[in-house]
């Protein structure tokens, strides 16, 4: 063991050890070398002296002594204590960066010294109105405010190092998130947060409601939005404007796209009955007769708040249309069972609510022997008996077992409600559904659908056929489920192979090529889903009886076919095909370029014919409404 000497080395260079002794304190110094702590030594327990900074840090900070005459907030290999930041005052600062936060670095950088004019600390770092890091900071806690203003009841104190959004000084000294562009400042448009606007609570009762009638357009100039007539309110018009062009922002709509909505927007609000009252949804969708677009004006209403979600979902009419050849009590029974089981029920006996498409097989099974007990003269389903079950039931197979499934929902919940006496199917068994292998698949026309020319059919063929995927994994997929060559669905993770990645990764670049500012979450987008959240629909229809590579170009019908170098990928997609035949991914340049002008001139063709058509609906629409 050798003795302390005053002179010291290079403080916390060497990691101290643990104490010889006890072997839970570290030893008190490193160089000179000594062996044991201060509690631990000969002739002790000692108390740490001799080192001023030491005295100072553990008289007021309460730190430990670590070793080599330093505290455990100063040496170097003790451990990283967060602290507040000493510029500041933001938590989370460690002593690898000085207990200071990057901002408080970034203004000790680059700014004097000087006394704050706000909170009047001294020997901090101002900027040039002569405010502190934290003063300036208050001003972005509170939006819209003077630095007075922010700081005149306390301050806001905040985590360090925590990414801020981005504001800008508008108006003098006041701190905003929005910034008009000058384009915008120019023509006069302002925010969304800029504009506003309360719709009216009350709406008129329509007496007669005119029709959208197709006609000629009495003026044969084209109907542009400028041209229509301007709404009764004008602040309610200049709100919508502005939510349109907001939302567009926010999910990445083109141009066309904008012209359209606000077109559409502007006839809605001629539609109202009440001007400046809450727009319908049945009232937009009336707007896809005239060929205008209704459901991305039903998403910027509903987004501004200004829209009212009227429309009865499709399961209602088809319910009315299933059961009206039934009797009127039949009819009522089954209502309230249409009700609980889609809307669910909080009073005992409590149910949840089905989804629609169990509901639908339910009544659509049990549909043959209502019709029956109908024709036979029974108005009630209390008039039911058990004999009426057993001589519609069929005798075996999955007929019975459906049948039996729908009646069974059915009587069992009227029973359970009290409309019935007795449940008159509850002790026969009508057995379950018949479990049957798949059928073969057809690997000539799976093998053409791989290697199709499409990039979105071939990703689809390739998920189902080497996964298993069904429609609606494959319609909701979202961009964030694909990681690292993984697939992640509800509770399990797939390990995707190769020719699945390659075709995956093909349809994604030519995703990001076609529409690269949308902002659609899902793998599989089309024309009619790229400007709005909802997935794709005919994704869902990959494998139809007939053929997949028909589903297939259904699914990519509103894209466009690739560019030969985008889809082609020969050395990755045809070696995973067995086939020896040339690619089909990569026709003749000369016969694709003919095709190509070709095309582009029929298109031109029908779209000057579709907007005059649109424009002779559209003004007819205006003149009758």
């Amino acid at each position: 063991m050798t003795t302390p000497s005053t002179t010291r080395g290079p403080a916390g260079r060497k990691k101290p050890k643990p104490c010889v002794a006890c072997r839970e304190r570290l030893v008190a110094w490193t160089t000179p070398r000594v062996d044991y702590c201060y509690q631990c030594r000969p002739g002790g327990p000692f108390e740490p002296t001799g080192v001023p900074a030491l005295r100072r840090n553990l008289g007021t900070t309460g730190y430990e002594h670590h070793s080599q005459g330093l505290c455990a907030r100063c040496h170097r290999s003790a451990p990283q204590r967060m602290e507040a930041c000493r510029d500041c005052l933001a938590w989370g600062v460690i002593r690898k960066y000085k207990w200071l936060c990057w901002r408080c670095h970034s203004w000790r950088a680059r700014l004097p010294r000087g006394t704050c004019r706000t909170c009047q600390r001294g020997d901090l770092r101002v900027n040039p109105d002569q405010v502190c890091n934290l003063c300036d900071r208050q001003m972005v806690i509170t939006l819209g405010t003077t630095i007075e203003e922010a700081n005149a009841h306390g301050q806001q104190l905040y985590l360090a190092n925590v990414a801020w959004e981005p504001t800008r000084i508008r108006y003098g000294n006041v701190r905003r998130l929005d910034k008009l562009s000058t384009r915008n400042r120019a023509r006069g448009r302002p925010g969304l947060d800029s504009v506003e606007f309360y719709p009216a609570n009350q709406t008129q009762a329509r007496v007669v409601r005119h029709a959208s009638r197709p006609g000629r357009c009495p003026s044969p100039r084209p109907l542009h939005r400028e041209a229509l007539p301007r709404p009764a309110r004008p602040p309610m018009a200049a709100f919508l404007d502005a939510a349109v062009l907001d939302h567009a922002r926010r999910h990445g709509w083109p141009k066309s796209t904008i012209h359209r909505t606000q077109r559409s927007i502007r006839v809605l609000q001629l539609m109202q009955d009440t001007p400046g009252a809450m727009l319908l949804a049945s009232d937009a969708m009336l707007l896809q007769q005239i060929e205008m677009t209704a459901l991305p004006v039903i998403d910027v209403a509903t987004a501004a708040g200004v829209m009212l979600d009227d429309r009865q979902p499709a399961i209602h009419a088809w319910f009315t249309t299933t059961v009206a050849d039934l009797p009127d009590p039949m009819q009522d029974e089954l209502t309230e069972w249409f009700d609980i089981m889609l809307n669910g029920s909080t009073t005992p006996p409590r149910r949840r609510p089905r989804d629609q498409q169990t509901v639908r097989l339910y009544l659509r099974w049990a549909m043959p022997a209502l019709t029956i007990w109908a024709q036979q003269g029974h108005t009630w389903l209390r008039e039911i008996t058990p004999a009426d079950v057993r001589a519609v039931l069929p005798s075996s197979g999955n007929p019975r077992s459906t049948m039996g499934a729908g009646l069974r929902s059915i009587l069992t919940l009227l029973k359970a409600r009290k409309t019935l006496f007795v449940n008159p199917i509850a002790r026969i068994h009508t057995g379950s559904h018949e479990r049957r292998d798949p059928l073969p698949a057809h690997a000539d026309k799976i093998r053409e659908s791989l290697l199709s020319p499409n990039p979105a059919c071939a990703a689809l063929t390739a998920l189902a056929t080497f996964h298993g995927l069904r429609a609606g994994e494959l319609r909701n997929m979202h961009l964030t489920d694909l990681a690292d060559g993984r697939l992640r669905l509800g509770n399990r993770t797939i390990l995707l192979a190769e020719p699945v990645r390659v075709r995956l990764a093909a349809w994604l670049d030519y995703r990001n090529r076609r529409w690269p500012n949308t902002a659609n979450p899902h793998v599989f987008l089309n024309t009619a889903t790229r400007a709005g959240p909802r997935p794709s629909e005919d994704a869902g229809s990959l494998w139809p009886p007939e053929s997949p590579t028909t589903s297939c170009e259904k699914t990519a019908s509103s894209t466009k076919p690739a560019p030969p170098e985008a889809t082609c990928a020969a050395s990755a997609i045809c070696s995973v095909s067995p086939s020896k035949e040339p690619c089909a991914t990569c026709p003749p340049s000369n016969s694709m370029s003919t095709t190509r002008h070709i095309s582009s001139h029929r298109r031109a063709r029908r779209r000057r014919r579709s907007h005059q058509q649109r424009t002779r609906r559209l003004g007819a629409a205006i003149a009758y409404s």
